[in-house]
C-alpha cells in the first residue's frame, strides 16, 4: 500500500508539472488594438459657394479649392516647412546650372475614367493657364511664356528656364486637367464647360455628384478613388455642403448636419468653443499684416531714419492688438519670412513693447516735444504722417489703436480709409503715400522667396511698395534664387532676415492664425502650417470614422532554466 501511494504522488506531480509546462507553451492573446477601418461618411461645411470645379478658375474661389484639391492631382506639393514633395510626379532631376528640369510621372497615375495621365495632359493644362482666360495673373503667365516645354515621352516633361531660378518647381503646383476630355473645348469657353460641373480628375477622391435644391447647388458628394496612385484613404465618401457665413456653418453642426466646418472665424469662435464634442486645429495663415512706409517719400525724411522706424515699433502693443481684436488667434511677426517653414530664422532680433524706450529712441534722434504741442520734432520737421488702412471694421480698430499707440509717443498720425483696390491702384503703386497698413497675402507662394517685395530691381514698378534700396539685402535675395543648395539658401535667407530686423523697412505686426474644426468621431487629423486653406487636406489618407480591433496571437517563451 505504501508502495502504491508513493506512486499515486509521484504520477500526480508529474501531470502537474506537465500541465504547467503545456500552459506556458500555449498562445496568449495581446491586448486588443483599435485600428483605422475602410468606410463612413465625412461631411464638412464649406463657408462660400459654388462657382465651378476647374482648378483654372478657383483661385478667387476658396470654396472651390477646397473641391478641387480632393479631385484634381498636380505634379508637386509642399509640406508644411515649405520643402517640394512629388505629387503626380515619380522623380526629377535638375541641370548643373539649374536651367534645365525634367520630370517623370508616376506610371501608375489615372484618370477617374481610367484613362492614363500622360504629359500631353501636363502640356495641354499649361497651355490652357498661359492663356488669358484663365484665373492666374500676369506674372505667371509671363514666367511660363519665357520656358520652353518638351515632350519628351508619354511620361517625361523637360522644362528649360532662360536663367537659373530656384522657385520654379512653385509654379508646378497646378491642379492638371485631363486632355481627351477637354481638348475639344476652346480656352475661351471653358469657363462654361460643362466638365466644370461633373469634373474628372485623378486625385484621392472622384466627383459623384452635386446636391441641388430649389435650383442651386448646396453641396457636393465625393467617392474614394481605389484606382487613386497614392496613399489610399479610409474615409470612403466626403460631402460638402455650402453655407453662406460662419454662423449658418456653426449652426449646421450644431443640428448634426456635419462633422466639420471649414473655418472658425472671430465672430464664432466663443460659441464653437462651448461645443465639447469639437475638435479645434489652428495653425499659422500664410499672410502677414504689416505697416509699410513710403521710404522715398520727401514729404515725410525721418520715416527714413531707422530708429524712428524702430521707436515706431517699439510704441506698438501688438499682443493687445492680437487679444483684443483677433481673440488671441494671431502670431506676433518678427520676419517677412513665414514661421515654421525651413527659410525663417528663429534667431532674428525681436522688439518689444516699451513705449518708455521708443520716447528715449526718440529724444536721442533729436525729436523733443515742444511746449505748445504734443507731437515730437525737431528744427525741421514734426513726427507727423497719413496712415491709410483698408475700409473695414477689423482694420480700423487696428488703425486707431495704431494711432492711439504713436499718440502716448508724441508722434501724430492721421488716418484716411480706402477700399482694396484704391489702396493699391491708387496709392501702393504709383507710391503715392506716406504709411499704410496692409495685408500681405503669400498663399500658394509655397517656396519662401522673398525678392518680390524687398528687392532694389521691385522698387520702381514692381511689388517693393516701400522702395526700400539695401544693396546687401538684395544680393541675399538674388543669390538665394539661382543657388539650389538647401542649406546656402537658408544661410542667405538668414542673414536677409537679420538685416530687416536691424533696418526694419517695414513694422511686421503679426500672422492671423487659421482654426479648423472637426468633430471628436473624425479620428487621424492633423492640420501643421498653411499655405491655404485646402492645404488641411494634405493628410486625408490618415483621417477615419471607423475603427477595427485587432487581437495579436503571440506565443509566450519559456524561461530559461
Amino acid at each position: 500500500m505504501k508502495r502504491l501511494r508513493w506512486q499515486i504522488l509521484i504520477v500526480v506531480v508529474t501531470l502537474v508539472i506537465v500541465g504547467v509546462l503545456l500552459l506556458t507553451q500555449q498562445p496568449s492573446l495581446a491586448p486588443a488594438t483599435v485600428e483605422p477601418a475602410s468606410g463612413g461618411i465625412y461631411t464638412e461645411a464649406l463657408v462660400g459657394s459654388f462657382g465651378r470645379l476647374n482648378p483654372l478658375f478657383d483661385l478667387n474661389n476658396s470654396a472651390d479649392r477646397d473641391v478641387d484639391r480632393l479631385i484634381f492631382s498636380s505634379l508637386f506639393r509642399f509640406d508644411s516647412r515649405a520643402v517640394p514633395q512629388p505629387d503626380l510626379v515619380e522623380s526629377w532631376g535638375v541641370s548643373a546650372d539649374g536651367t534645365i528640369y525634367n520630370i517623370t510621372l508616376r506610371p501608375g497615375a489615372v484618370w477617374h475614367d481610367g484613362v492614363p495621365v500622360t504629359s500631353d495632359d501636363v502640356i495641354f493644362t499649361l497651355d490652357l493657364l498661359r492663356s488669358q482666360f484663365s484665373a492666374y495673373s500676369d506674372d505667371v503667365r509671363t514666367l511660363w511664356d519665357s520656358v520652353e516645354i518638351t515632350r519628351l515621352d508619354e511620361k517625361n516633361i523637360k522644362f528649360t528656364l532662360p536663367e537659373p531660378f530656384v522657385p520654379f518647381l512653385d509654379y508646378l503646383t497646378f491642379g492638371i486637367l485631363p486632355k481627351h476630355l477637354l481638348e475639344g473645348v476652346p480656352a475661351d469657353q471653358m469657363a462654361a464647360a460643362e466638365f466644370n460641373l461633373s469634373p474628372v480628375g485623378s486625385g484621392p477622391y472622384r466627383f459623384d455628384r452635386l446636391l441641388v435644391e430649389d435650383g442651386q447647388v448646396t453641396g457636393v458628394m465625393l467617392a474614394r478613388f481605389d484606382e487613386y496612385y497614392g496613399a489610399a484613404s479610409f474615409i470612403e465618401q466626403i460631402v460638402f455642403r455650402y453655407y453662406p457665413d460662419a454662423s449658418a456653418a456653426l449652426a449646421a453642426y450644431q443640428e448634426g448636419e456635419v462633422l466639420g466646418i471649414s473655418q472658425i472665424t472671430g465672430d464664432i469662435l466663443s460659441g464653437a468653443l462651448q461645443e465639447t464634442n469639437l475638435s479645434f486645429y489652428s495653425t499659422r495663415m500664410p499672410k502677414l499684416t504689416l505697416v509699410l512706409f513710403n521710404l522715398q517719400n520727401q514729404e515725410t525724411p525721418f520715416l527714413q531714419e531707422k530708429n524712428v522706424r524702430r521707436a515706431l515699433l517699439m510704441a506698438l502693443n501688438r499682443q493687445w492688438m492680437i487679444d483684443a481684436y483677433f481673440q488671441g488667434q494671431a502670431i506676433l511677426a518678427d520676419a517677412p519670412i513665414l514661421p515654421d517653414t525651413w527659410a525663417y530664422y528663429s534667431g532674428v532680433e525681436r522688439v518689444a513693447f516699451d513705449p518708455t524706450a521708443a520716447e528715449e529712441l526718440l529724444k536721442s534722434e533729436g525729436y523733443l516735444l515742444p511746449s505748445d504741442s504734443n507731437v515730437r520734432a525737431n528744427e525741421d520737421v514734426s513726427l507727423s504722417f497719413t496712415l491709410l488702412y483698408p475700409d473695414t471694421d477689423l482694420h480700423r480698430q487696428l488703425a486707431e489703436t495704431i494711432q492711439e499707440n504713436w499718440a502716448a509717443i508724441g508722434v501724430e498720425v492721421t488716418l484716411q480709409a480706402v477700399s482694396y483696390e484704391s489702396l493699391l491702384n491708387d496709392y501702393l503703386t504709383p507710391r503715392a503715400y506716406e504709411a499704410a497698413l496692409v495685408d500681405l497675402d503669400l498663399s500658394r507662394s509655397y517656396d519662401p522667396d522673398p525678392y518680390p517685395f524687398w528687392h532694389q530691381a521691385e522698387a520702381t514698378g514692381g511689388q517693393n511698395y516701400s522702395q526700400w534700396d539695401n544693396r546687401s539685402a538684395s544680393e541675399y535675395l538674388e543669390q538665394a534664387r539661382v543657388i539650389a543648395d538647401p542649406d546656402t539658401r537658408m544661410r542667405l535667407y538668414r542673414n536677409f532676415q537679420v538685416i530687416f530686423a536691424r533696418e526694419l523697412p517695414a513694422l511686421p505686426l503679426f500672422f492671423p492664425v487659421y482654426t479648423y474644426a472637426v468633430d471628436a468621431r473624425v479620428l487621424g487629423v492633423q492640420v501643421p502650417s498653411l499655405f491655404e486653406p485646402a492645404d488641411r487636406f494634405n493628410n486625408i489618407s490618415s483621417w477615419y470614422l471607423i475603427t477595427r480591433r485587432a487581437l495579436e496571437e503571440t506565443r509566450l517563451a519559456t524561461p530559461a532554466p
